[in-house]
């Protein structure tokens, strides 16, 4: 029961975000999302025209995906690991109201397709890496770390930063040059 009752807080705790993201585009970002060029036909072209240097290309991602892991893990080891793990969910709920409205305004229904393809593959590795820390951090101490959890852990984010890297700019790209 206590297993549910924690899982409807992630839920909960994502979907707050997610709507705060969506009425803050709407409301108070549409002038400035609607002057962006991120997704605009000439930034798509761009982009699928480049070369992408794969060796700088992997550091900056693995930079920027294990930034908030290294950011939670500081904050699990204090009293503030269950706010921790709220505002990151918020955030990432946020975020993701954001760039799903962001993309409807300026790209239709074309803006959320290319959104979930960019998601995919590696967005299933960074969610069952990240669940696992976050389920963790919120339910401590009933639960303990090991060095199992630990080596499945980077396992799940090695493929997902690997999977970002190769596989993805290839279905973009693809994907892009259909649009």
């Amino acid at each position: 029961m206590r297993i549910q009752e924690n899982g409807r807080h992630f839920i909960l705790y994502y979907m707050l975000g997610f709507c705060a993201g969506i009425l803050y585009a709407n409301l108070l970002a549409k002038d400035y999302i609607v002057s962006m060029g991120i997704l605009s036909e000439y930034f798509l072209n761009q982009y699928s025209a480049d070369d992408i240097e794969m060796a700088e290309y992997i550091w900056y991602v693995a930079r920027i995906r294990l930034a908030p892991v290294l950011l939670l893990g500081a904050l699990g080891c204090t009293r503030l690991r269950k706010g921790a793990v709220a505002a990151f969910i918020l955030w990432t709920g946020f975020s993701c109201g954001i760039l799903f409205t962001s993309a409807v305004i300026k790209m239709g229904v074309k803006g959320i397709v290319l959104c979930l393809i960019a998601l995919v593959p590696q967005f299933f590795f960074y969610i069952a890496g990240y669940l696992a820390l976050l389920w963790y951090l919120y339910t401590y101490p009933q639960f303990r770390w090991n060095l199992t959890k630990t080596v499945i852990f980077l396992f799940l984010l090695a493929v997902g930063i690997l999977l970002e890297c190769y596989v993805n700019p290839v279905i973009m790209q693809m994907f892009i040059g259909t649009l």
